[in-house]
């Protein structure tokens, strides 16, 4: 068990939150939720003993250990990966560096031979030898090749590296599990290998997460940082969020019951305060106002952006036709003889290998060009892209305010950019930040502001949820679903992907399944768990 005891945390000035008396226990998962700057990450270092707190403990009960998910994906580039995850359990791989430096010596005395079976008994205690098999298990699970697992971590991908991290956080079963954003960078069949593992896990779990599907999958309890507290609630993220709206709900219809009573007294009070008949009834409703108390009902930190795309022509029948596509780069083919045609309503998932998928997004964006083949499209087809990585858009020094501009039709004045600014949650004083120091949620915000401006009939979604909130994956994923823009998308959060997609494009090495099924149904599909080599449930 994890607890802490009149827990404050004041961060860069200002306080996150303060008196926080929760307990983490033994068999349950706490998705660990809250706006972005709430200080969901800062708690959890707090819980590992990264950070100091402002005031007050956290307490772990003796003898339990502690892992914690590692977002330095180069703190071990010079160590196999293998490795890398068995010094996830910092005492086993303690154990091991001591027993192999023992050993090497040539001038072995019987001190060490007493000291080596000490070692060898804590080994064995802990497991030892078969940490190796359990680390290869690990990883293998996770998608790293067997021929990976002794490449040094600086020769792994940035995805495989990843991979590692978590599998290390895995390792040897830890007392207690702290994960924050462990689905980021992960592809979907790792992102569900993960959910069935944390569910068998018998131990204490505390994860952030933006991703709906997986806080609902694996949380047995949601602890919420808002309003200056962390409050834990049992159930999982959609059962949390439809009880606080209807609490709020509730609170709210009371205190406006409560208002319309105090106007009421106040009323009755001023007409008759001065009249001498009335004078004991208007003392005697003073005192009833005395003890009307509105429920205080703090704002929340929440904050939904508003969004919504309109098209500004409707669609033809054929919205695009791929003929013959070949892309290759630096020598490899992500694809040849790619074809498919897309008509109007359709919403088609794009799944597969992420390089692939950017490379396709690309040239359907026309931002580059395949080395054969052809992209139509329809005559009435107004796009508009989201590429995965943004970072050239924002190479500037320019305010908010000035890089929309430059995307903004010149009937568009000053203050309508404003106005739909501050629907994107971009205040009078934010409007004028320069675009080059803003937050990955902020950049995509800015991207989807750009999106909506140009009013298209067709959009290219490629991980648009990256970097925003639960707040704004809602406000974006409801926009989309109001919407009646034709969509290609893809995107590695399953429900945001499953409530939109009618339709699922698989690029699998040279082969391409068109699928006209439901993510859901795809996700399940045995054939599928085959074709990327992965085992059914």
């Amino acid at each position: 068990m994890i607890s802490t005891q009149n827990l404050s945390i004041a961060f860069g000035g200002q306080l996150l939150f303060e008196e926080v008396d929760v307990k983490f226990t033994p068999g349950n998962c706490y998705g660990l939720i809250g706006a972005n700057g709430a200080g969901k990450s800062t708690f959890l270092k707090c819980l590992a003993g990264k950070i100091e707190s402002t005031s007050g403990t956290v307490s772990i009960e003796p003898n339990k250990r502690l892992s914690m998910l590692s977002q330095d994906h180069n703190a071990f580039n010079h160590v196999p990966a293998l490795t890398a995850v068995i010094m996830g359990h910092k005492r086993l791989h303690a154990l091991m560096e001591e027993k192999d430096a023992l050993y090497a010596k040539v001038d072995f005395s019987a001190a060490d031979g007493e000291r080596a079976g000490e070692l060898e008994a804590e080994f064995a205690d802990l497991n030892g030898w078969n940490a190796e098999a359990e680390a290869a298990k690990l990883l293998s699970e996770l998608g790293v090749a067997a021929e990976k697992h002794a490449s040094l971590m600086k020769e792994l991908s940035d995805a495989e590296k990843v991979r590692v991290l978590m599998a290390q956080a895995l390792f040897g079963s830890p007392d207690i599990l702290l994960l924050d954003e462990p689905t980021n960078h992960l592809d979907v069949d790792s992102i569900l290998w993960l959910e069935e593992f944390l569910l068998d896990f018998p131990n204490t779990v505390v994860v952030v997460s933006h991703d709906r599907h997986f806080l609902d999958k694996v949380c047995t309890h949601i602890a919420d940082i808002d309003f200056g507290k962390v409050t834990l609630y049992s159930g999982n993220y959609s059962f949390w969020y439809e009880t606080s709206q209807m609490a709020l709900g509730q609170r709210s219809a009371s205190n406006k019951k409560k208002e319309e009573q105090i106007e009421e007294l106040k009323s009755f009070i001023r007409r008759f305060s001065a009249n001498a008949s009335k004078s004991r009834q208007a003392s005697s409703r003073k005192k009833l106002l005395d003890k009307i108390t509105l429920d205080d009902i703090r704002p929340s930190s929440r904050k939904y952006p508003f969004i919504q795309f309109k098209a500004e022509r409707a669609h033809g029948k054929e919205v695009v036709t791929v003929e013959g596509l070949r892309k290759t780069i630096g020598g490899d083919v992500l694809f040849d003889g790619l074809s498919f045609s897309i008509g109007r309503g359709e919403r088609v998932a794009l799944v597969g290998d992420d390089r692939v998928i950017s490379a396709l997004f690309d040239i359907l964006a026309g931002e580059s060009k395949p080395d054969a083949g052809s992209v139509t499209w329809g005559r009435s087809a107004q796009t508009a892209y989201f590429p995965k990585e943004s970072s050239a858009y924002f190479a500037s020094s320019k305010s908010v305010l000035e890089w929309l501009r430059q995307y903004a039709p010149d009937s568009l004045d000053e203050t309508l950019i404003r106005s739909f600014l501050g629907r994107m949650l971009f205040t009078s004083d934010e409007v004028h930040k320069q675009v080059g120091v803003l937050s990955g949620g902020e950049r995509v915000r800015c991207m989807l502001s750009r999106l909506m401006l140009r009013d298209p009939n067709t959009l290219l979604l490629n991980q648009p949820t990256n970097h925003l909130d639960l707040e704004s994956i809602t406000a974006l994923n409801n926009g989309l679903l109001k919407s009646e823009v034709s969509l290609i998308l893809s995107c590695h959060d399953v429900q945001f992907v499953d409530s939109l997609a009618n339709r699922v494009i698989e690029l699998c090495g040279n082969r391409t399944y068109d699928l006209r099924m439901s993510y859901s149904d795809y996700l399940a599909d045995v054939d599928r768990l085959a074709r990327v080599g992965r085992q059914a449930a």
